[in-house]
């Protein structure tokens, strides 16, 4: 098939990395290109030997200056080809969520093969997030296929709401901004209420964090559920305090949930009203609350979970963030008693698992405990994880006993 793209050339470790299956070229890659182009637009990418390497959208806005989105010559990026691809995706996410199909990630970037694109689905509400501007060019078209193919399998979706109201848009040269896509109603409220392992949530997917709500600790909360029955759990970074939720619901004999910020507190008591749950609310910041706890002494909680934001989003706070991760993890194990639980996670692609767990062995040590692993998690698979693309592995989440 006739090639009508621009041709981009990289060095060998540009090469290196298409080949072994990572999508992204940096700028500091690009040795030269032939041919006139739009940020935004396809390119075709080679080797300094001219060998074929893929096509993908390029931008010399970014760092990222080409997002690869095909290695098949073939490939015609027509209409049939993004549904494809969204078929793809959509066909996954029904299989490996099954009953929770109804509010998962739909969409979850480049380990979908849709640069920058992230979709939640909260019932018949997508919450939508371009950083990518090859994507933004062609998100009306995207937006409109996922409809037509969620109403294919059954799905009626009344609304979309863009959540383009990040910084890093910047980077790739767009604008910020939030607001009802066009194509479908705009006149919704910006609250949804979903059903997560039993438990109802209100969902503020206008005002709230990221999308709104965190889809990718799901089955992490389910997890501990059992280690919550009959035990006094401390929710730290509560947020809308769905661990804390869950805890309740399973039986703990109470439950606390912390939170510097005011709003996530005032969500997680109307979420706790909705399912006729008790919890007790303290707004404070964790790192302080937790030295409080422990100058007045004793072990007033069993069970601890630690589900804070990521403390680092680059390679170059990483050190910074370990010792952050340290001082609440060693604060928590100070606190319980032997034999007490502790669940406890990062949510950073930068701070690796062996960081993780080195820290975790610090920490330890510190306090002068030993760790009994009951499990070690991910994300949920509506994020699903390639082993050749590491940014998509992120979510680290442990339980142990502390002994």
């Amino acid at each position: 098939m006739e090639r009508n793209y621009s041709k981009v050339f990289v060095t060998a470790k540009g090469e290196k990395a298409l080949r072994g299956g990572h999508p992204w070229v940096y700028s500091d890659e690009v040795t030269s290109v032939e041919g006139e182009y739009k940020n935004g637009g396809l390119v075709d990418v080679f080797s300094a030997k001219s060998r074929y390497l893929g096509t993908g959208f390029i931008n010399d806005n970014s760092k990222i200056r080409v997002r690869i989105i095909s290695k098949n010559t073939n490939d015609k990026f027509d209409t049939n080809f993004y549904r494809r691809r969204i078929r793809y995706a959509l066909d996954y996410r029904r299989t490996v969520m099954g009953d929770d199909f109804s509010c998962c990630r739909l969409i979850f970037g480049e380990a979908d093969q849709f640069p920058g694109l992230t979709v939640d689905r909260f019932g018949d509400v997508l919450v939508t997030q371009v950083l990518s501007l090859g994507t933004e060019l062609i998100k009306d078209e995207l937006y409109t296929l996922l409809v037509e193919e969620l109403e294919r399998m059954g799905d009626k979706i009344s609304a979309i709401f863009e959540r383009n109201d990040v910084k890093i848009r910047e980077l790739e040269g767009m604008e910020e901004y939030k607001g009802f896509w066009n194509g479908l109603k705009t006149d919704l409220g910006g609250v949804v209420e979903i059903v997560e392992n039993g438990i109802r949530f209100s969902v503020d997917y206008v005002n709230g964090q990221k999308t709104g709500f965190f889809l990718d600790q799901k089955y992490n909360r389910a997890a501990i559920r059992r280690i919550a029955k009959g035990r006094r759990v401390l929710d730290c970074f509560t947020h809308t305090g769905a661990f804390a939720l869950n805890a309740a619901a399973a039986g703990a004999s109470e439950v606390t949930a912390v939170d510097i910020s005011a709003d996530a507190l005032g969500m997680t008591k109307r979420n706790a009203e909705l399912n006729g749950l008790d919890i007790r609310l303290v707004e404070a910041n964790v790192f302080d609350y937790l030295t409080e706890l422990y100058k007045q002494g004793g072990n007033p909680y069993d069970f601890i979970i630690l589900d804070p934001p990521a403390f680092t989003k680059s390679s170059v706070t990483v050190r910074s963030a370990i010792r952050g991760y340290k001082e609440i993890n060693l604060k928590a194990m100070r606190l319980l008693k032997r034999g007490g639980y502790l669940a406890t996670c990062s949510c950073s692609h930068f701070m690796t698992e062996p960081l993780f767990m080195q820290m975790l062995h610090d920490a330890a040590a510190d306090a002068d405990v030993s760790l009994r692993q009951i499990e070690a998690r991910r994300q949920s698979p509506d994020h699903p994880i390639l082993w050749n693309v590491p940014e998509t592995d992120y979510l680290k989440f442990y339980i142990f006993q502390v002994v």
